[in-house]
């Protein structure tokens, strides 16, 4: 809700008031949505999920490595990479806080067998350049809100591990949150879990909630599992009738195993991407919102000037300042 304006003749006992950011998401990008035109999974794609990696998606790795790497000077530590499987896998990754994370999941990971993200089309598909591209380079099965249910996700993930690939999915189903910790999973991921029965690679990410050169990150891989093994005692192993209210239960509860594996090494990660207050952080409101667009993000203060998505200066006392 906005503060109220002081009148232009009394002065403002507190800071200029400020206008709150927009929303993230497009209105006009959902609209497509709304009128049935939106794709999703695979029937975006229309091709099966490769798992080789092709000549293109090699140059474009190249690419964005020189860029991420090199012109902005990020710096990644990632352990655990030997856990790996050979393919045929999900992986699910968290915090998920920023544009960067999939290029965290993509940098632990081997250039073979790729990785496919199930992403947010309304999020990632906002011009059409943008869609054709990543319909050519491969590694995203979109969803959008008000879709067609689990069932062309569950699809999508049964494909890509069929042929060797490994599929991402980031629980949280946002990049709103705390750093350090985690906001709670959604419950799509363990259903996709459950139906599939594929192995579970866990990978912890911290330090991509705010961007700027020379940015430390971290990542961790952990152990593989199974939603069998996660549940324990408490599963007799037998699975429910496919959309029940028993499927969700069981779901539920294994998201919360997965919360309870990564939320500690999130934690864990977060103090070492963490730089010192003075330390310099250019081009921060640029890079923290180079592919994402701006608006509200829970974890930002809205008294600090300074935040990535912090509107301008106002003009005057009298008068909100536009969003930036």
């Amino acid at each position: 809700m906005d503060s109220p304006t002081p009148p232009a003749d009394t002065p403002s006992a507190g800071p200029a008031p400020r206008r709150r950011p927009p929303s993230r998401l497009d209105r006009g990008v959902l609209d497509r949505t709304r009128a049935g035109s939106a794709l999703e999974g695979l029937r975006w794609l229309g091709r099966e999920p490769e798992s080789r990696a092709t000549l293109f998606y090699r140059a474009i790795r190249l690419v964005a490595q020189f860029l991420l790497f090199v012109v902005f000077r990020f710096r990644v530590q990632t352990s655990g990479q030997e856990l790996l499987p050979r393919g045929g896998y999900l992986l699910i990754g968290a915090a998920h806080r920023g544009w960067m994370d999939p290029f965290l999941v993509i940098h632990a990971l081997p250039v073979a067998p790729r990785a496919w993200f199930l992403g947010s089309g309304p999020s990632t598909l906002t011009a059409r350049w943008r869609e054709i591209l990543i319909r050519r380079l491969g590694g995203l099965l979109p969803v959008w809100r008000g879709g067609v249910g689990i069932d062309a996700h569950v699809a999508s993930a049964r494909a890509v591990i069929a042929n060797g690939g490994v599929f991402v999915q980031m629980p949280e189903g946002t990049v709103s949150g705390p750093p350090g910790r985690l906001v709670p999973f959604r419950a799509g991921s363990a259903v996709i879990a459950l139906r599939t029965g594929a192995p579970i690679v866990p990978l912890a990410m911290a330090g991509t909630e705010e961007l700027y050169v020379g940015r430390r990150m971290a990542s961790r891989v952990l152990a593989p599992t199974s939603a069998r093994a996660l549940l324990g005692e408490t599963w007799d192993g037998v699975l429910p009738p496919e959309g029940s209210r028993e499927e969700l239960a069981l779901a539920k509860r294994l998201a919360l195993r997965f919360e309870d594996l990564l939320g500690p090494v999130v934690a864990e990660l977060q103090p070492g991407t963490v730089d010192p207050p003075a330390h310099p952080r250019r081009l921060r409101r640029k890079l923290t919102w180079l592919f994402l667009r701006p608006g509200r993000l829970d974890r930002d203060d809205p008294n600090d000037p300074n935040a990535p998505n912090a509107p301008s200066a106002p003009s005057a006392p009298s008068a909100p300042s536009a969003p930036a």
